[in-house]
């Protein structure tokens, strides 16, 4: 098992290229499913949930071939609707098969998910939007069995906005009978992108990155191949990780390859704390800045302040000048990272859903275990300005969601091992 030895503390500095979003790769490359002709992708990031995810295709017979830069995905000879627990323990997203593989035939037995052990994260949803859209669910010996003579478009509204159950139910819809309308839709970019992918196929959808989406049922056969590769968006999650590593490390760092109004929240609460930024089209400059003012935060759904954001904002917080406060209203257990960073010497008290951060001048290495993707990472940042050396164990966390993420840092100034285990 892989660990990662830091010596801290490190000064960040240059420039570093933000890989194509996770949250975005995964259910684009999931939609394929209702594509009966090759789709052709560019820059897919090298992350163990896109390598689960696309054998999870390949279990279904989809053809996948790498050429370079470019990964193609061939959706034309599907043979199998069965998605099985070996592939989709590991990875909560894997339920997204479920819509496409229902609309395009009628029927899907996918297992009930796994992923990160950060909240029940129910697809009650999910199921109920399916429902809505005329399928007959059941939940047998641990799978999810739908079927659907024809999906029927309906009006649908989320009891929450999401974004797993608006990309499922996005998906489904393409194939329905008639017109789809989403209400209180997930409104995060990477809707935005999986719907720009699915009208790049022809597809006729509304309002996609507001509360009410609506998509035009149609035909499979009036399906067409979009020109050309397509380019999944820059991650909005890395790009913030790495923004926040330069202002911890007081370096000057260009984040460059992403969308910066798709962290729009961040960079202004970053900006109140005293951070230094300069914002372009797609990049954000980091200015050296010195210690940060403590402030509070409560995690919400787009386009408030991502919980994904939120470990790596308590690592920063955590040496800020004063108390902060941090409030979770995502997710019910997602503060696993507050026990690791406390051997580093940070002070945080829990109470509830929220975590009391008084902010300390230093931290120091220690040996400290991943317990989830996003935790991962706000262990690394505490670990790059730590004095002395941190060992981080379980990093297979981190890999998950973060392509080369050691060898960006590297060459940014961090002394980081990587140790096979």
């Amino acid at each position: 098992m892989d660990k990662l030895i830091i010596q801290g503390p490190s000064t960040l500095n240059g420039i570093v290229n933000i890989s194509s979003a996770k949250n975005a790769t995964l259910p684009i490359l999931v939609a394929t499913l209702l594509c009966p002709y090759p789709v052709k992708f560019k820059n897919i990031p090298e992350l163990m949930d896109v390598r689960t995810i696309v054998k999870l295709l390949e279990s279904l017979g989809v053809g996948v071939t790498k050429d370079g830069e470019e990964t193609t995905l061939d959706a034309s000879q599907l043979k199998n609707q069965h998605a099985d627990y070996s592939l989709v323990k590991t990875m909560r997203a894997s339920v997204l098969v479920l819509g496409p593989l229902l609309a395009r035939y009628g029927k899907a037995t996918v297992s009930l998910p796994g992923g990160c052990a950060i909240g029940a994260r129910p697809v009650d949803i999910h199921l109920m939007g399916m429902e809505k859209l005329g399928a007959k669910i059941e939940i047998e010996n641990g799978y999810i069995k739908a079927e659907a003579t024809k999906l029927k478009g309906a009006v649908i509204t989320l009891p929450f906005p999401s974004v797993g159950a608006t990309e499922n139910l996005m998906m489904a819809a393409v194939l329905a009978e008639g017109k789809t309308i989403i209400e209180n839709a997930a409104m995060e970019p990477e809707i935005d992108d999986l719907a720009d992918f699915l009208i790049a196929q022809g597809v006729k959808i509304e309002g996609a990155g507001s509360a009410r989406i609506t998509i035009h049922g149609m035909d499979i056969s009036e399906l067409k191949p979009a020109q050309g590769a397509y380019r999944v968006i820059g991650d909005r999650i890395e790009a913030a990780t790495f923004i926040i590593a330069a202002i911890m490390s007081k370096g000057e760092v260009t984040v460059q390859g992403f969308n910066p109004k798709h962290l729009s929240y961040v960079l202004e609460t970053l900006v109140k704390m005293g951070a230094r930024l300069e914002v372009g089209n797609d990049f954000v400059k980091i200015i050296k800045t010195d210690r940060l003012k403590g402030t509070a935060v409560e995690t919400a759904p787009y386009p408030g302040f991502p919980t994904d954001v939120q470990a790596q904002m308590m690592a920063l917080m955590s040496t800020a000048e004063g108390n902060s406060l941090m409030t979770e209203t995502i997710f019910e257990n997602r503060f696993m990272h507050v026990p690791e960073m406390s051997r580093m010497g940070t002070k945080i008290t829990l109470k509830g859903n929220s975590a009391l951060i008084e902010g300390v001048e230093k931290l120091s290495g220690a040996p400290v275990m991943c317990t989830d993707l996003r935790a991962s990472a706000a262990l690394i940042l505490c670990s790059l300005i730590a004095d002395g050396e941190s060992e981080i164990q379980r990093v297979y966390h981190l890999d998950r969601g973060y392509e080369k993420i050691d060898e960006k840092l590297t060459q940014l100034g961090a002394n980081i091992q990587r140790v096979k285990g």
